[in-house]
């Protein structure tokens, strides 16, 4: 498995991988907005490689093992999160102005959401994402 299932960086940042199985894997990120790339990744050797525009979500996979199966998150700023496992996270450091949310599940699809914060208010939100006909 990849580890973690998704994973949020900003443009231009090093995404690492450590491959800390026995076996050689490869890392085959699919983008459609970045350059593809497919390494081979020995045991005990950890890859590395930017993508340079924001793109939200980058499937990746192992052509290897097709059960393994992640996604990267690109951001141009950095004001993103990964929830935890149940749905929360938290945006600190958020500079006061207008925002739009947006968040993103791998089976559940987008939504968005308006919100204004100011000074060091702190604002809660709650999505609900629900199944499209056919997921």
């Amino acid at each position: 498995m990849y580890q973690p299932h998704v994973a949020a960086m900003q443009a231009d940042q090093k995404l690492e991988v450590m491959n800390q199985d026995p076996a050689t894997h490869n890392i085959h990120p699919i983008p459609t907005n970045n350059r593809e790339w497919n390494k081979a990744e020995p045991p005990g050797i950890a890859i590395e490689d930017t993508f340079t525009r924001e793109e939200i979500a980058i499937p990746v996979k192992c052509n290897g093992h097709p059960w393994m199966k992640s996604y990267v998150a690109v951001f141009k700023h950095p004001f993103f999160a990964i929830t935890g496992k149940d749905g929360s996270f938290e945006m600190n450091d958020l500079p006061p102005g207008a925002y739009t949310l947006k968040v993103w599940h791998e089976k559940l699809g987008t939504a968005t959401q308006q919100v204004a914060v100011s000074g060091s208010e702190t604002k809660t939100v709650q999505f609900v994402l629900k199944p499209t006909s056919g997921s």
